[in-house]
């Protein structure tokens, strides 16, 4: 299980790593001029297949639900799609459209900038945990004490409040299965500490 999440978040490093290398490895930089006249550079990954027989992934559910628009933004604007739909099994703590508005003015806008795309990739990264936790997994963990490992490298606290499940402590408002592992709604976005 240690094993498979090391691998996990190698993969994503690795996955933002390429995206880097990848605007290297054709020399030098266009000028911003030269920029605004090529063509818009076409999404490529797992996220843009698309097909009609397969179980919904975590982000085809979140595109089909207006409540989840401002996340989708920012996964696109992390350029973190396909780490979001790979096979996993994943668990994401999906925040809600009204989880983004309780942030201090302007720093979603902040986050959503092209110059900060590691940042909010960061924090997006720390709502996924790279492992199968359906609800009645998070209350075993929540009775023995421990936290979740995130693909941000941080750990989280599960807690069991009555029938409540806190994650990083915020309630589990609904949860989601999809083909690639399990939704957990919330209301509250788990920015790390660091």
């Amino acid at each position: 299980m240690k094993y498979f999440s090391i691998l996990l978040v190698a993969l994503l490093i690795g996955s933002f790593a390429c995206q880097s290398e990848s605007q290297s490895a054709t020399g030098a930089r266009q000028a911003p001029e030269a920029q605004t006249t090529s063509a818009p550079a076409k999404k490529q990954g797992q996220a843009y297949v698309k097909d009609n027989v397969s179980q919904a992934n975590a982000l085809q559910v979140a595109e089909s639900l207006d409540d989840f628009s401002t996340l989708v933004a920012a996964i696109k604007a992390a350029g973190v799609e396909n780490s979001v739909v790979n096979a996993g099994p994943l668990t994401i703590f999906a925040p809600l459209n009204s989880a983004f508005d309780k942030l201090p003015k302007g720093t979603l806008d902040d986050l959503l900038k092209p110059q900060n795309k590691d940042k909010l990739a960061y924090i997006l990264t720390n709502h996924v945990a790279p492992a199968n936790y359906p609800l009645e997994q998070l209350k075993k963990e929540a009775k023995k004490g421990r936290k979740l490992y995130m693909a941000s490298g941080k750990y989280l606290q599960v807690e069991q409040k009555g029938d409540d499940v806190y994650v990083g402590g915020t309630k589990i408002l609904k949860t989601v299965k999809v083909s690639n592992g399990w939704i957990h709604v919330i209301d509250d976005v788990l920015v790390p500490e660091s």
